[in-house]
Parts: C-alpha cells; structure tokens; sequence
C-alpha cells in the first residue's frame, strides 16, 4: 500500500509537523517507565533528575508520571513546537540538542534519560550517545527504546520479499511494506545490534526487555504480546544500560 503527502523540505520541516506519529503507544511508555522506577527507586530516598530526550509532545512523560512521582522529568526537545505542546504535560521543558555540548546541562548532571523512540531517526547516532554519556552521572541509566527490525512479523515478511515494518525509504510515502504512516526512520536495529551498539558507546547494559506496538493489527495483538517474553523477536526494544 503506497501513501503520498507534500514532500517536507528537510528532516526538520517532517519532524515538526504535529501529524507525524511520536510513540509507539502507551504499553511501552509504561513497561519503559516501570524498568525505570525500579532502577532508581522511589524519591523518598532520593529524588532523581529525569531527563526525556526527544519528549516530543509529553504525551510519553504523562503516561509515565504516576510511577515517577517526586522525581524532577525535564522534557527536552529541538523542537520550539514541540515543547510548547509538552508544557501541556511536563512542568519543565527545556529546548537542546543532541550534539556536541547541545544539552544544556553539565556534565554528569542527570540521574537517568528516556531516549523513547529517538534513536531510530538519527542520523548521527554515535554522536548522541557520546552526549547522552556526557549529561548522565556515572552509574546514571539510560532508558533507550526502538522499535525492532527483527520483530517476529518482520522475519515472515522478509522471507517473502517484504520490506520490513518500521523501515522506509522515503518520506513521502510508504513503498513495499505494510502500513500507511511515515514517520521518518533512519535506522533500525536488532536486539543484538543494539546491546553491541550502546556497550561501545560507554555503558553497561543491564537488561534488554520487550514491548508491544499499538499498530499491530487487533487479531495479531494477543500474539504481539507474546512475543515480548523474547525481547529478540518483540515489536519493541527496551534498553536499560548504566553509565560507565
């Protein structure tokens, strides 16, 4: 099935527009934010500062805020746009960048970041990271979600000579796979691509678990599930790693 829309003048104009899809659905905002309060306990020991790189419209940051109580999430976007519509949700937003010294806070200065559904429309993935170390104090956790090119659907859809979900080649439309969303994906990886990734990148990851994602069609959803008890083959990669 083939989508058309007007042609964004680059990858900024896509991601700034409100109709563009940002998360993979509520299951795994809250699976995500679950691994993440049993990482940093609750904040009568200590409250931790939270930062939701990417927060997009906060919608993530809401679904995740009851298991977060008492700790500070500052949401954190490029995006002028995006943020005034994340206000709506997170009491502080901050505009950064995911380059070389573009988050504004200092080194070692973060307890934990959300990294939800980000790195996959990177193109400069490497580099992120290298900022994302920089931000988080040593022993700090990174919360990385994305979606997984070899979910268990993908690996049928391969054998017979379809192009993968979650993977594009264009963003005007969507060519050769299922699905009528474009949503700007780069990369894509595997669960093993992913743990040998974020280890070189200085970190110790700890656990890689899985979700679900929402545009599975409903009969496939109980399967979807499922699968989540082998993070290889589930739609959805959640990493838990610690700063080195």
């Amino acid at each position: 099935m083939t989508s058309t829309s007007t042609a964004p003048r680059d990858l900024r104009d896509f991601y700034e527009d409100p109709s563009v899809p940002v998360a993979s659905g509520d299951a795994r905002s809250l699976r995500q934010a679950r691994m993440l309060a049993d990482a940093i306990g609750p904040a009568t020991a200590r409250t931790a500062v939270v930062l939701d790189i990417g927060c997009g419209d906060g919608t993530a940051a809401a679904t995740a805020a009851p298991l977060l109580a008492g700790h500070r999430v500052i949401g954190v976007d490029w995006s002028q746009d995006a943020l005034k519509r994340a206000h709506a949700h997170l009491p502080y937003v901050v505009r950064g960048e995911l380059t070389d010294g573009g988050l504004p806070f200092a080194d070692g200065s973060a307890d934990a970041v959300l990294f939800s559904e980000v790195i996959e429309h990177l193109v400069d993935p490497d580099s992120a990271l290298d900022e994302l170390r920089r931000v988080l104090r040593p022993g700090g956790h990174l919360m990385l979600s994305t979606p997984n090119l070899a979910a268990w659907y993908n690996r049928g859809l391969l054998l017979a000579g379809v192009q993968p979900v979650f993977s594009e080649v264009s963003l005007r439309g969507i060519h050769g796979r299922p699905g009528t969303e474009v949503v700007g994906h780069l990369r894509l990886y595997t669960a093993r691509a992913l743990r040998e990734f974020v280890a070189a990148s200085g970190f110790e990851v700890v656990r890689v678990a899985g979700a679900p994602f929402h545009g599975v069609p409903r009969p496939l959803r109980a399967l979807d599930r499922l699968a989540c008890a082998v993070p290889s083959a589930s739609s959805i990669l959640l990493l838990h790693a610690r700063r080195t």
